[in-house]
């Protein structure tokens, strides 16, 4: 079987620096899918305004799937201004924000960079750095591109889950500062990368090492995943 080569890590910005909020996005109304669910809540466009960030997302933003999406170690997903630049040079129209199922559009700031534990003061509220975004079939047929799911994965370019610490509020404009950094220095696309390829036990004692010292608190599904990568499970 064969592997996909990820992307070289692009490194997050360090201990107090800045970026943007280009966009909020919510729902904007729920899409008839193929899938189990039958409807899919990834159609997200950008609102006005600010937005209340409550512990299980932005207020009146939904979850179709909630099996495999949502909660609060998802409750906001984010993407970069500069992996959607990519993207919209690969597929040959604007990646506007939200048509990746975003909630956040950032600049300056990279999501795909960012540690995992890392914290983001955005507006009057605080986020942490949770795991990668993972493609799935529902956005493969929201694109309606070829193999969207092996070049999405491939690319390495995943955007990342937050878990909200401290609720507040956020809007369009607001700035996005890193005021947490741990020191193990996993980023999202270190872990997604690894944990692809195959080789993910380096990384994975890191965090667990980073979790069991009390520095961050790791996701679920990135626990688990790091346990059995270094036979823990």
């Amino acid at each position: 079987m064969t592997t996909a080569t990820p992307e070289p890590t692009r490194p997050g910005a360090p201990l107090g620096a800045t970026g943007e909020l280009l966009a909020v996005c919510r729902v904007h109304v729920l899409l008839p899918d193929a899938g189990a669910v039958g409807v899919t809540a990834i159609d997200k466009r950008p609102v006005e305004g600010p937005v209340r960030v409550r512990p299980l997302g932005l207020y009146a933003d939904v979850q179709a799937d909630r099996a495999h999406h949502g909660g609060e170690e998802q409750a906001v997903y984010a993407y970069s201004q500069e992996d959607a630049d990519h993207w919209s040079g690969e597929l040959g129209y604007e990646v506007a924000p939200g048509l990746f199922g975003e909630n956040f559009r950032t600049r300056g700031v990279a999501a795909s960079g960012a540690l995992i534990g890392e914290r983001w003061q955005v507006g009057s509220a605080v986020l942490e750095v949770t795991q990668p975004r993972t493609p799935c079939s529902t956005f493969a047929r929201r694109l309606g591109e070829d193999r969207w799911v092996k070049r999405f994965t491939d690319a390495n370019r995943t955007g990342a889950y937050l878990r909200v610490v401290t609720t507040g509020e956020v809007q369009a404009g607001d700035t996005v500062e890193v005021v947490f950094r741990p020191s193990h220095g996993v980023t999202i696309a270190d872990w997604f990368g690894a944990r692809v390829a195959g080789t993910s036990v380096e990384v994975s004692r890191r965090l667990l090492a980073s979790e069991a010292e009390g520095e961050i608190r790791l996701s679920h599904e990135v626990r688990e995943r790091a346990e059995r990568a270094v036979g823990q499970r």
